[in-house]
């Protein structure tokens, strides 16, 4: 119980961290059409997976059934966010010491969703399967596709 809370805790420390570190590099626009355009959405790619730890953490601060699919889904999103990078699908707007940082959370957040470590119910193959498309819809909504179909 006391490790749960301190890895719970420990997440949300992350999150705020970065969270409060990406927030000021947002720009808001002046014009009406600005807010519409894909530039202005991308760049709270980052911030979305600073809130997606953050939940994470807190469902797992309190203890729910929720928790593990929380944990998978920014798991899946944090990881999906280098590998589209690396593979060339999108330039992610994450810098290099986040994403290490969300790397580590991520796979911590995937062994404890998967393994049950804390007995706050097993995650079904349909949430395990909704956690990464709704990881790879976020990480595609919030990211500029450089693929031409």
């Amino acid at each position: 119980m006391m490790f749960r809370r301190l890895i719970a805790l420990g997440f949300m420390v992350v999150a705020t961290v970065l969270g409060v570190i990406f927030l000021p590099d947002i720009d808001f626009p002046v014009g009406l059409t600005s807010y519409f355009q894909k530039e202005y959405y991308s760049q709270f790619g980052p911030l979305a997976i600073s809130i997606e730890l953050l939940i994470a953490g807190v469902y797992l601060l309190k203890g729910g059934q929720k928790a593990n699919f929380t944990l998978a889904l920014f798991g899946f999103t944090a990881l999906l966010d280098p590998i589209f990078d690396l593979s060339g699908i999108f330039t992610s707007a994450v810098p290099i010491y986040a994403s290490v940082l969300f790397t580590i959370c991520a796979v911590i957040a995937l062994r404890l969703a998967f393994t049950n470590t804390f007995d706050l119910g097993r995650i079904s193959f349909i949430g395990a399967f909704g956690s990464f498309l709704l990881g790879a819809v976020v990480e595609l909504f919030f990211n500029t596709l450089t693929i031409t179909w």
